[in-house]
């Protein structure tokens, strides 16, 4: 999760007995591989007293305690490393993220650590129009994706990640997309990834239906929290995939992690993450964690995750008296109201990257993809866009575009 910082170090950290917090054993009831290889289950040995909840990763034979740490903001290997000491096991990240740099970290950080200490996942995007329109060109063939992850493996330093995502997918077509699918499915019969699976920031009860009906997919990481107005739909979905033995894994728990754009009306991040693993058929959440005062909050939902009435009351309250906060919830119920057919959506994430993380870099790189000028919304005397959540669309997107006025190198 991203969460105002403090001074917390790693030697604070460890000196508060943060372990003790999680059990008194917590370092001895970190999961385990048993034979560890590709084809092999990862498995968490029995609880003890006041240990971490650990639930099953669908069908694959995995069991995983509800926080894994996402780390897409962090590059700090220390913050890696203790994650991983106190009793995190499953690190996410991606080809792209902090520009490939964050796959790099990992792997130092990895680099003579036990196989069957960590669970590792990854994620490979399709071509950009192609993820974000579910357009395909004749052209599409597996092969770039292939690379990019031949490549993910190399900073990495390993022979097979745990997952391997096909990465920000929007719609059925894009999911089902036979040159991609055929690329995840020849990975994992090569042993370079375990399971495979696919990601989705919105339209994602769509998304997990097609994974389910695509048939080869282990795993979906979706955006769940409780800012989300499509949850029937989302909640149905994710109980039809968990049936079918699809693990589910959810992001985006924190929604924004603020209220505000000046980062002065933190969202209790606590209560959020709880609130998601609430759902039984949530295996775990990836929050992001960037410092050590987050990392000490998250371990603390690794033993409880039933929201209090304080909490519930407080999200409630949050989105009541506070608008419509950071996260756009993927819906794209703004895209046919738009003249100029601007990708919004993508737009209002990389605001969320921005104000609510802090990520410039990531901002800036999804920006920068989408093909928009730098005041995309010129052409209009007024807009027409109503937000379901009630976001000021074109304020946020004139703002957001700017970004890309400033040189790429700044951000790494």
């Amino acid at each position: 999760m991203t969460a105002p910082r403090h001074s917390l170090d790693r030697r604070q950290f460890l000196k508060k007995g943060l372990l003790g917090a999680a059990g008194a054993g917590a370092l001895a009831a970190v999961p385990s591989l048993l034979k560890a290889g590709p084809q092999d289950a990862f498995v968490a040995p029995k609880k003890a007293k006041a240990d971490f909840i650990i639930r099953p990763l669908g069908k694959t034979g995995v069991k995983l305690p509800v926080v894994s740490m996402g780390v897409m903001n962090s590059n700090n290997e220390n913050l890696i490393q203790a994650a991983l000491d106190s009793g995190i096991v499953h690190l996410d990240t991606a080809h792209g993220y902090q520009r490939g740099t964050n796959e790099g970290a990992i792997g130092k950080v990895l680099k003579g650590r036990p196989r069957d200490s960590f669970f590792l996942s990854t994620k490979v995007p399709g071509e950009p129009r192609e993820r974000e329109t579910g357009n395909f060109s004749a052209q599409t063939t597996e092969g770039p994706f292939l690379q990019k992850f031949d490549l993910s493996l190399q900073r990495l330093g390993l022979d097979y990640v745990d997952i391997l995502y096909l990465h920000n997918v929007l719609t059925r077509e894009a999911v089902l997309f036979e040159p991609l699918m055929n690329a995840l499915a020849k990975i994992k019969k090569s042993g370079k990834a375990r399971f495979i699976g696919v990601t989705t920031h919105g339209n994602e009860h769509e998304v997990i239906r097609a994974a389910v009906e695509g048939k080869i997919h282990d795993v979906v990481l979706t955006s769940y929290n409780f800012r989300q107005q499509n949850r029937a739909e989302l909640d149905a979905a994710v109980a039809d995939a968990a049936k079918a033995g699809i693990g589910i894994i959810a992001m985006k728990t924190q929604a924004g992690a603020y209220w505000d754009k000046a980062r002065t009306k933190p969202i209790n991040m606590k209560a959020a993450l709880k609130w998601a693993l609430s759902n039984p058929n949530i295996t775990t959440a990836i929050p992001g964690i960037t410092a050590f005062d987050q990392l000490e909050l998250n371990l603390q939902s690794m033993t409880d995750i039933v929201l209090t009435d304080a909490e519930r009351a407080d999200l409630q309250l949050g989105s009541a008296q506070n608008g419509p906060g950071l996260f756009c919830q993927g819906c794209r119920t703004c895209l046919p109201q738009c003249p100029r057919r601007l990708p919004l959506p993508e737009l209002m994430r990389g605001y969320m990257y921005a104000y609510g993380y802090r990520n410039l870099g990531a901002a800036y790189d999804l920006v920068a993809s989408l093909g928009v000028d730098g005041n995309p919304c010129a052409g209009c005397s007024a807009c027409s866009v109503t937000c379901a959540l009630g976001f000021s669309v074109r304020e946020r997107a004139t703002d957001i575009a700017r970004i890309q006025a400033a040189p790429a190198e700044l951000f790494g």
